[in-house]
């Protein structure tokens, strides 16, 4: 797998893991605060530190979290750790984030989501939210030995790579991929169009070739669908519609029922592959698989926001 442990570099970021609980199935850092950014996030040193924690019980882990950190939570720790879980695995992206912390000399935020919801949204995409984080070059902390998460984390690498497929032209380079798959979680997502540097996506990527190109590597080389011209950083793909009706199948679930939805006319209620044969003979093809995008990202965003409102309240 692609994703990259830390090695000496991590002293810094596992201190700060040493202030929480360690039931934790996988931890990791990303951000402006962890790769460099070009425009207004380049001040890495000054920045907030992002971080997901992965747990496989929740309950278990807010109750002892409480006791460690009660002054992270908003209002609702008084409601204690059943409530608190609740509203992270049923409202929004299935995320809690306590935001504005400072742990060891650095401001931070950090989000705790449910083993079983992260390995659901990294094969199928059901919100986008965490896996489009994880198509991102991440800083690993701490991961442990879960087989079906380790699997999960590869399968939302290659479909974040077959989805960029379908939205580019036949030859591309490597930037262009880059720039397509990191801007994959940001279709449709609100925050784009409202606050957001219009430029996040470029700002991202451009500092970071070479760790997006760690990342995929390996993926690329072995797409029997992609000549990959290393030496030249460019890469050719199959445009045919057997090859993009190869493409679409592949795809998550969601992402796949959201292209249904978007093509089946009224009462004619055709299965998912039928649609998906029409759209890979469409030269429109890539844009549909855009819509699609779109259709799962901007609600997710929409209520992952909202209920940061009551999540990020005044500690006391």
């Amino acid at each position: 797998m692609a994703l990259q442990a830390l090695q000496s570099s991590g002293v810094a970021f596992r201190r700060i893991l040493s202030h929480f609980p360690e039931e934790l199935s996988l931890a990791f850092a990303y951000g402006s605060g962890v790769y460099r950014q070009v425009g207004p996030s380049a001040d890495q040193k000054n920045a907030m530190l992002d971080f997901v924690f992965t747990v496989d019980d929740p309950v278990a882990w807010h109750s002892k979290n409480l006791k460690k950190n009660w002054n992270h939570y908003s209002f609702l720790k008084v409601l204690g750790p059943k409530i608190i879980t609740t509203v992270q695995n049923d409202y929004g992206a299935g995320i809690y984030y306590n935001p504005f912390i400072m742990c060891d000399g650095r401001l931070i935020k950090y989000g705790v989501i449910s083993t079983n919801i992260l390995i659901d949204d990294l094969l199928n995409w059901n919100n986008l939210y965490i896996a489009g984080r994880l198509q991102k070059p991440v800083k690993i902390i701490a991961m442990n030995e879960n087989i079906a998460l380790r699997s999960a984390l590869d399968k939302n690498l290659r479909s974040a790579v077959t989805t960029a497929f379908l939205m580019l032209p036949e030859s591309f380079s490597e930037e262009d991929l880059f720039i397509e798959i990191a801007g994959l979680s940001y279709s449709g997502d609100f925050r784009m169009v409202f606050g957001e540097d219009k430029t996040k996506v470029l700002n991202i990527v451009k500092p970071n070739i070479a760790h997006f190109r760690e990342l995929y590597g390996n993926i690329l080389q072995d797409n029997p669908q992609v000549v990959y011209k290393i030496q030249q950083g460019r890469l050719e793909i199959d445009k045919s519609p057997e090859g993009q009706f190869t493409q679409l199948m592949t795809l998550p679930k969601t992402l796949q029922r959201q292209i249904n939805h978007i093509m089946d006319p009224p009462g004619k209620n055709r299965d998912v592959e039928e649609t998906l044969l029409q759209v890979a003979h469409d030269p429109d093809c890539g844009e549909v698989v855009r819509l699609g995008l779109s259709a799962i990202v901007r609600p997710s965003s929409m209520k992952q926001s909202t209920k940061g409102i009551f999540t990020a309240g005044k500690n006391f």
